[in-house]
Formats: C-alpha cells, sequence, structure tokens
C-alpha cells in the first residue's frame, strides 16, 4: 500500500514509436516495436505490455528516475531468481544494463509473465498456507542477499520506527473535513465525512495504546509492497513477485501483517480470519517468527491503520482519484478491526 504522495504525473500516454525503437535497439534481438498497451493497475509507476516482432514484453517507467537505486533493485532481484523465488529480473542490453535513460525518463524491460492476481478471496486455506511461507522466504532470501542493513546493494531504511502522534492525526482530520465540507457533496463526500467523524471518536478513545518504537532486532529487509497487485500466479502457483520499489529495511513482522490485511480484506471491511491462520502460522514456521513478534506487530499496523487516511489525501489534497474503489473497504477495516482486535491477534498468533 502506498506511503508516499506519487501522483504529479501528467497523463500517461505511453512512449511514443520513436522512444520504443531507440530503446529496444539497445537489446540484442528485442526485435522492432508493434503494439505498447497501457496496463491500468498499479498507482506509483506505469507499465506497459509491450509487442515486438520477438516477443512480448513488460515495460516499466520507474516514475522516480533514480538510476542508481533502479539499478540495486534490479540486481536484488536477479540474486534471489538465483535462489529460486519466483521473480522477473529485468533483461539487460547489449552493455549490460538494465536501466535505460530516454528523455530524462527511467525505463526497465523485463520479460512478460502470463498470470493473474488473485486476492485472499479467491485462495484455498492450503494457498494462503503458502502465501505465508512463500513471503517468510522472501524475507530469508532478502538477509541472505543483501549482506547485512548497510552492505551490499543498498536501499531505504524505512523511516522513523516512531508510531504516529495522535495530535497530528486529529490535525489531519479536521484538515481533510474542512476540504470535503468545502465542496459540492457526493456519496463518497458524505461517506468520507461519515468516517473522518468516526475515526476521530476512535483516537479520542484509543490515543493512550500509542505503540512504542519497534525493537531493533525485528528488522530486516522486506520487499516493502507485497500485495495482490504485486504478485503474479500462473494457475494455483505464484509465478512472478514484481515491483521491489520499495526495498528496504523495515520491522519484518510488520510486513508480513500488512500483507495478509490487504490480502484478506473482505469487501465489507472485515478480514478472514479463516485465512489468515493458515498465512501466519505458514510465515512463523518459515521465518522462525514467534508469537509475540507477531502480536507486537499486529498492535502497531493497527495503529497505522488506524491514523492512516492516504487514500483521502490523494483524493482531497491532490485531486487524484485513483484510490477512490478501495476507501469503502480500507476505512470499514479500521473500525472492524479495532472492535475485534482480541480475535484479530489471536489469529496472527495462534
Amino acid at each position: 500500500m502506498p506511503r508516499s504522495l506519487v501522483t504529479d504525473a501528467p497523463p500517461d500516454t505511453g512512449p511514443d514509436t520513436g522512444t520504443l525503437r531507440t530503446l529496444l535497439r539497445r537489446y540484442d534481438g528485442a526485435g522492432e516495436p508493434v503494439a505498447c498497451e497501457t496496463l491500468t493497475e498499479g498507482l506509483l509507476n506505469r507499465g506497459y505490455r509491450l509487442s515486438t516482432t520477438r516477443g512480448r514484453f513488460f515495460l516499466k517507467h520507474h516514475l522516480d528516475g533514480d538510476r542508481e537505486a533502479i539499478a540495486r533493485q534490479h540486481e536484488v532481484t536477479r540474486r534471489l531468481d538465483a535462489l529460486g523465488l519466483p521473480v522477473a529480473p529485468p533483461v539487460a542490453d547489449a552493455d549490460g544494463n538494465t536501466v535505460a535513460v530516454l528523455g530524462g525518463r527511467c525505463y526497465a524491460l523485463h520479460p512478460w509473465i502470463e498470470g493473474h492476481h488473485r486476492d485472499g478471496g479467491e485462495l484455498t486455506s492450503a494457498q494462503s498456507d503458502r502465501l505465508g511461507t512463500l513471503l517468510g522466504h522472501v524475507h530469508l532470501c532478502l538477509e541472505e542477499v543483501m549482506e547485512g542493513p548497510e552492505g551490499g546493494c543498498t536501499g531505504p531504511l524505512g523511516g522513523s520506527d516512531a508510531a504516529a502522534a495522535p495530535e497530528d492525526t486529529f490535525a489531519l482530520i479536521e484538515e481533510l473535513l474542512g476540504l470535503v465540507r468545502a465542496r459540492p457533496r457526493d456519496s463518497f463526500d458524505e461517506l468520507a465525512e461519515h468516517r473522518l467523524v468516526e475515526r476521530r471518536a476512535l483516537l479520542e478513545r484509543h490515543a493512550h495504546r500509542r505503540p512504542p518504537p519497534a525493537a531493533t532486532p525485528a528488522r530486516g529487509w522486506v520487499h516493502g509492497d507485497f500485495h495482490p497487485l504485486n504478485l503474479l500466479y500462473r494457475g494455483g502457483e505464484p509465478a512472478a513477485i514484481v515491483d521491489w520499489d520499495r526495498l528496504g529495511v523495515q520491522p519484518r513482522a510488520e510486513e508480513a501483517v500488512r500483507a495478509a490485511v490487504i490480502f484478506f480484506l473482505k469487501p465489507d471491511g472485515t478480514l478472514d480470519l479463516a485465512k489468515l491462520r493458515p498465512y501466519s502460522r505458514a510465515y512463523r514456521r518459515a521465518t522462525g517468527a514467534d508469537a509475540a513478534e507477531l502480536a507486537a506487530a499486529v498492535h502497531r499496523v493497527w495503529w497505522e491503520r488506524l491514523n492512516d487516511f492516504w487514500m483521502l489525501r490523494w483524493r482531497y489534497q491532490l485531486g487524484d482519484l485513483r484510490a477512490d474503489p478501495g476507501f469503502p473497504a480500507s476505512a470499514a477495516l479500521s473500525v472492524w478491526w479495532t472492535r475485534a482486535y482480541e480475535s484479530v491477534r489471536e489469529a496472527f498468533t495462534d
């Protein structure tokens, strides 16, 4: 789930034919461009299904444009691929480079992976178990290939461990309420106002439960954005983990909790605890994380969700509506989770 507001890019028209030809000439045997289709899924970068006279590729336009950081991420996926994880390392050009800069834009060419996305509602209990095992293996393999938190292929360190301060959240709620109430209203605005007022009351009752900073031993290298749109399935098995842009050092168990909350969120804003249990057991079995570590992570992610309004910030502060469809379930989750706090914690630690 996005944690930054990267929404100031112009409308996506895709690279023109001349740019595609110039790009493809850098690669041996890539062929000439035939078609380039914009993919609509994803919020923070742009992706295209690129068909050429020699095959199909996934072309990614990295909006952040940090060439060195992107190349480091690519090296990580190459190492993970060598360990047998389902990833899709980029294609290297004739000079061995995996990042192409054209017109000031950073592109990477990946093999096209046939597959589809599956949320938790489409997974069986056994597949939920395998999902937890997969994420556990991701964390263990990252620990192996990254050579420690400061060595090898370095990346972002994930920010401060300090949990959100209620006073800051109260100020944000007031700002968002002012923006909602100052515009012509539709049904989304009515729901947004209701959820903001409701969340303010929840925070007033639970402000004393702000978690302490995460313990240092729980930190490690993580994917950073492990959710259904970044995992491709072929049939019933994972085919590729994609989008490693948020690779960094964070509390690992918190990534396991965040991923589960996204995968197993139902449309009504509740969690599928029956599938969450085998997922969590498998993750703990794969990594050796104990119940206490998961319980602490559950508390921190619950608090994070209680204080988070990124979807409304996109809509009301930036005029970006792309996250709107996910708001009803996401906003309902915070209320339900607070009421079902013990049941959720038990599902992660049982």
